[in-house]
């Protein structure tokens, strides 16, 4: 099989995972309403875990299917990219980079840095997946979704939506393909603008000088020479905010969040769990005792303590870069 073959193969066994429930953890149950709300806050931490989790599983599924009986072997890497690795001990290799989202975070806060460069054969694929606790709020993790999307129209995406020089820059690594493997550099960086107005349109005019689609990102050494002088000659500071899945704005991953937000469940679709979720202090604590049996006791901090949500449209100092 070539490249995309391994892939289009290995997407419809991953595909059948949806609804899998990751029998290794289980999120007991709150005994107060302090607890769930407190709850709600932290789950997400847990999508690590439960990424790796799937990528035991996707690397058991694939080697027992009988299509990869033949011809190379999947493994999972850690550390390593892409997580899911099938090889054949010749050139052609093919992967899946795995992504767990838990759709009641505030964002997708997971990243994707890797350069254009890196996926020139179309030979990584990002698999992202959505998993929420059979009981919205404890019990056992569950693929709720999944898309699998190429990881080169994912960094392409990104770099169109960041670079926009010189109020941003997106940066490609050196070339460092002569050092050994554990130290060659892949990721891109982001650089956000600093100077003032005065110098912000003396770097326009510089960039006018570039000519026609100057302004336009490109991985090649001479564009990328420009765009490290503009860095050098005015101040920018490095976004440490960047590349966040959730900003990157792909078309693919836009359509699955949308999917994932309109889903329902238990008589909800998610979008409306998660508006219930950051509701006021008295429609969840209602919802709490009603729905959950979870109940208030006056010792219970939860309803007194806990502050009221802010407005839909306002966001944390993270989003100040965008």
């Amino acid at each position: 099989m070539d490249i995309q073959g391994i892939i289009k193969r290995a997407s419809t066994i991953l595909a059948t995972k949806v609804g899998h429930r990751f029998d290794q953890l289980e999120i007991a149950k709150p005994k107060s309403q302090f607890e769930a709300i407190n709850l709600l806050k932290i789950t997400s931490k847990l999508s690590p875990i439960i990424g790796n989790l799937f990528e035991i599983d996707a690397v058991e599924a694939l080697t027992a299917s009988a299509a990869f009986k033949k011809g190379g072997t999947w493994i999972r890497q850690d550390p390593g990219f892409p997580d899911v690795l099938y090889r054949t001990g010749e050139a052609v290799e093919a992967g899946f980079e795995v992504k767990a989202w838990y759709p009641f975070a505030t964002e997708i806060t997971g990243r994707f840095k890797d350069s254009q460069t890196r996926f020139h054969t179309d030979q990584t694929y990002v698999l992202m997946f959505a998993w929420v606790p059979d009981h919205m709020l404890f019990g056992r993790p569950r693929l709720l979704d999944m898309c699998i999307v190429s990881a080169r129209s994912v960094a392409v995406a990104r770099d169109e939506h960041y670079h926009k020089p010189p109020d941003y820059l997106v940066i490609e690594p050196r070339d460092t393909s002569k050092r050994t493997r554990n130290l060659q550099q892949t990721n891109t960086s982001g650089y956000k603008f600093q100077g003032t107005a005065g110098e912000l349109e003396r770097a326009r005019k510089l960039i006018a000088k570039w000519g026609k689609g100057g302004d336009r990102y490109q991985v090649t050494p001479e564009y990328q020479s420009l765009v490290r002088e503009l860095r050098a000659n005015f101040e920018y500071r490095l976004d440490t905010n960047y590349a966040k899945m959730d900003r990157v704005i792909h078309d693919g991953l836009e359509t699955f969040k949308s999917k994932v937000m309109n889903t329902t469940v238990e008589g909800r679709s998610i979008a409306e769990w998660s508006r219930l979720f950051r509701a006021g202090k008295t429609t969840l604590a209602t919802e709490l005792d009603s729905r959950f049996k979870i109940r208030a006791s006056p010792t219970d901090p939860s309803i007194a303590a806990a502050p009221e949500p802010s407005s839909p449209s306002s966001r944390s100092s993270e989003s100040d870069d965008e």
